[in-house]
């Protein structure tokens, strides 16, 4: 890779203060990653500057055919100072599947995890360290050719934001409600809900709507073919403790292959837990709340890392899960997951990169 320019701005923002509630997603640091893309020239002129606005084309493809990935992942400084990223490999690996399905040209993973080491190096002073906060990081990638006709793009811009957050949810770690979703869908086996794109989101926003109307924090998805086997959460995948045994709905081609989803699974089989990845529909799910079998049910995702779920409504169905408070699987995952992010949980399995 060339070497990265580094401009540092001449006006930085005031940081946040200790006591500063951070609202998910609304302030962002200083600096920002950039680099281009033309085709015969490949990735070229890395650059750090200042967090500033985009001087785009109206006819830039991304705006007119949605051309578009991005990714998201977290930096978290230790109690000894080390900035540690988690599992930032597993997301490159990730991004460049979604680039493959969406023909925008592949990042050597080498590049974009030096990319991502640099910008937050650059502004490691925005590093929140009050607990339950971490410096959210926003790769993500969008055509630019000015040109009004369907196929990929010859021109892209590269780029990674950073932002200092609490809770994604205002719940915290607290239980959240969520709406299962039976009228609308989200993707089908084939399509691109796989992949991590806006389209995927933007589908799912009238869902969001209905249900924050009706007091639930998040949409729960079933298959778009048969509209009844379990899926994922809007911004998570999901999990089930079922008479012992923890479940997730298969990787199928439709469902987000998150990384915190994998990284409980490989916790949860290492404590000895029985664990499935299968096809689980939401009448089984129904049966096992009123039989007492569902134990505890929670979703995973970078931005909540564990999020407990207290109920379900599924129509005029209300699934209480228990009595509606954190599991102790959920507690556990939650603790040794934030553990290693911070250094402070052995790291067995070295998910954790050094800046």
């Amino acid at each position: 890779m060339q070497s990265i320019k580094n401009v540092k701005t001449k006006n930085p923002k005031v940081l946040p203060g200790a006591d500063n509630p951070l609202k998910f997603g609304t302030i962002f640091t200083d600096h920002m990653f950039i680099m281009n893309y033309e085709t015969g020239k490949g990735w070229f002129d890395p650059r750090i500057i200042p967090y500033q606005p985009l001087n785009l084309e109206p006819s830039a493809m991304v705006f007119h055919y949605g051309q578009e990935m991005f990714e998201g992942l977290k930096a978290y400084k230790t109690k000894s100072g080390k900035i540690l990223l988690f599992r930032p490999n597993k997301n490159i690996e990730r991004a460049n599947k979604t680039n493959r399905r969406i023909c925008i040209p592949e990042i050597p993973e080498d590049i974009f995890l030096q990319a991502i080491k640099a910008v937050v190096k650059a502004d490691e002073a925005w590093i929140p360290t009050k607990e339950g906060t971490s410096l959210y990081i926003r790769p993500f990638i969008i055509a630019t050719d000015p040109y009004l006709g369907v196929r990929p793009s010859d021109k892209y811009l590269f780029m990674i934001i950073l932002s200092p957050v609490g809770a994604y949810y205002p719940e915290g770690l607290n239980p959240v409600k969520i709406w299962i979703e039976d009228e609308y869908v989200r993707a089908v086996k084939g399509g691109i809900g796989e992949a991590k794109v806006g389209a995927n989101y933007v589908a799912s926003l009238k869902s969001q709507v209905k249900a924050h109307d009706e007091g639930y924090s998040q949409v729960l998805w079933l298959d778009g073919v048969h509209r009844k086997y379990i899926e994922e959460v809007g911004a998570m995948n999901i999990f089930f403790k079922i008479n012992g045994t923890v479940i997730t709905p298969e990787l199928n081609g439709s469902i987000l292959p998150g990384v915190t989803r994998d990284s409980v699974l490989a916790l949860c089989r290492e404590w000895g837990l029985p664990t499935k990845e299968c096809r689980i529909s939401i009448n089984e799910i129904y049966e096992a709340a009123q039989n007492g079998t569902l134990d505890e049910v929670w979703g995973t995702g970078t931005a909540a890392v564990v999020s407990p779920v207290g109920q379900l409504r599924w129509g005029e169905h209300i699934m209480q899960v228990k009595d509606g408070g954190i599991g102790p699987i959920s507690q556990k995952l939650y603790d040794t997951i934030t553990g290693i992010q911070l250094g402070e949980v052995n790291d067995t399995h070295n998910w954790t990169v050094e800046v």
